[in-house]
């Protein structure tokens, strides 16, 4: 009797169980149904460095979110404001509100397009980043003919202006300064300095830019390795500033020669140094000797004679120019583990 009165007893209180049972999973799910959805992490991150373009920020906006919506993979949009002095800010925080894709940042003061790229890219999530200067003016809803360009294969996609908008003097020193960039880097592209382009996020982590060299990041993903090319894009027309300053001009030669200097010597100075420094040494040499012997046989006086000058001129700077291309040896040899100046692209077997 004792197990008859146990076991109904346990079979009592297994059918109270199975008949409170069905609740549970009810209140499971309405618990579940209250929890917000997880925000999905941005495939892509658009970087635009802005100042004082307040009037072409929404056209700017419903143009980029076209395109990328067209293209069909998460992104996210972040605004850089370089200290602007008008509304550009104000019109950011309206279309921040509606649209909640878009990071916004500040900067206190005006630093340039390179370090608000920097900035952007340290807040942005994706592994495709854009990066597109909004004072150059691109139809932006073209940006996906850059992605689907990436997709095939390359690296880095250069955006080319074409056809250009810009005044009659920026389209002439944009040539000549592509030009020039074409001969020294062996890099055929048309418009280099654009300031647009897409990429993958492991080449710029591979690359090092800094001051203005943004503007030559596809040289500098070259030089390592990766696969870059150039795809059209239609320029809007609107004001355009005008590169009419002669230090402009100085500034881009000078990054022009930090950038075939940086891409082709930086682990080698004295290859670059020293050639140039034996030429001046050799030819101050030569005209020092031809003097020596010029007065040695009494053909003439040498005193206060250009070439006599020129002669120890040469020779001053080209030996120095050795003795620094030595030092950047050394120096160099000293920090020589830490400098990487290969790419892998694939590894198999490990």
């Amino acid at each position: 009797m004792a197990d008859v009165t146990a076991t109904s007893t346990v079979d009592t209180l297994s059918d109270q169980e199975n008949h409170s049972e069905p609740k549970r999973p009810t209140q499971k799910r309405k618990r579940a149904a209250s929890k917000p959805r997880a925000r999905v992490k941005a495939a892509i991150s658009v970087i635009i460095p802005i100042r004082n373009m307040a009037e072409d920020v929404p056209q700017m906006h419903a143009a980029l979110t076209e395109g990328l919506k067209a293209y069909g993979q998460p992104y996210e949009i972040l605004y850089v404001d370089d200290a602007s002095t008008d509304a550009t800010w104000q019109e950011l925080q309206a279309v921040a509100k509606k649209d909640k894709r878009v990071k916004l940042l500040r900067m206190r003061s005006t630093f340039g397009e390179s370090s608000a790229f920097d900035a952007g890219l340290k807040h942005a999530q994706g592994e495709k980043i854009i990066y597109a200067a909004a004072r150059v003016r691109v139809n932006l809803a073209h940006i996906p003919k850059l992605l689907q360009k990436l997709d095939d294969g390359h690296d880095l996609v250069v955006a080319w202006r074409h056809p250009r908008q810009d005044s009659a003097l920026n389209q002439r020193v944009s040539r000549w300064f592509n030009r020039l960039v074409q001969k020294l880097s062996k890099l055929t592209l048309h418009d280099i300095n654009s300031s647009v382009f897409v990429t993958h996020r492991y080449v710029l982590e591979n690359i090092t830019f800094y001051g203005n060299l943004n503007i030559f990041i596809p040289i500098l993903a070259a030089g390592k390795g990766f696969k870059v090319t150039e795809e059209q894009i239609e320029q809007l027309s609107g004001s355009f500033r005008q590169s009419k300053y002669v230090s402009e001009y100085i500034h881009r030669i000078l990054d022009i020669i930090a950038v075939v200097f940086l891409t082709k010597y930086s682990k080698k100075p004295l290859h670059f140094l020293g050639f140039v420094g034996t030429i001046f040494t050799l030819a101050g040499a030569l005209m020092s000797f031809y003097l020596f012997i010029y007065r040695i046989l009494g053909i003439g006086p040498i005193a206060g004679r250009p070439l006599l000058l020129l002669g120890i001129l040469l020779l001053v700077i080209g030996l120095q120019m050795i003795s620094i291309g030595l030092i950047g040896e050394m120096i160099i040899f000293t920090h020589a583990r830490e400098i990487k100046e290969y790419n892998i692209e694939t590894v198999i077997g490990e």
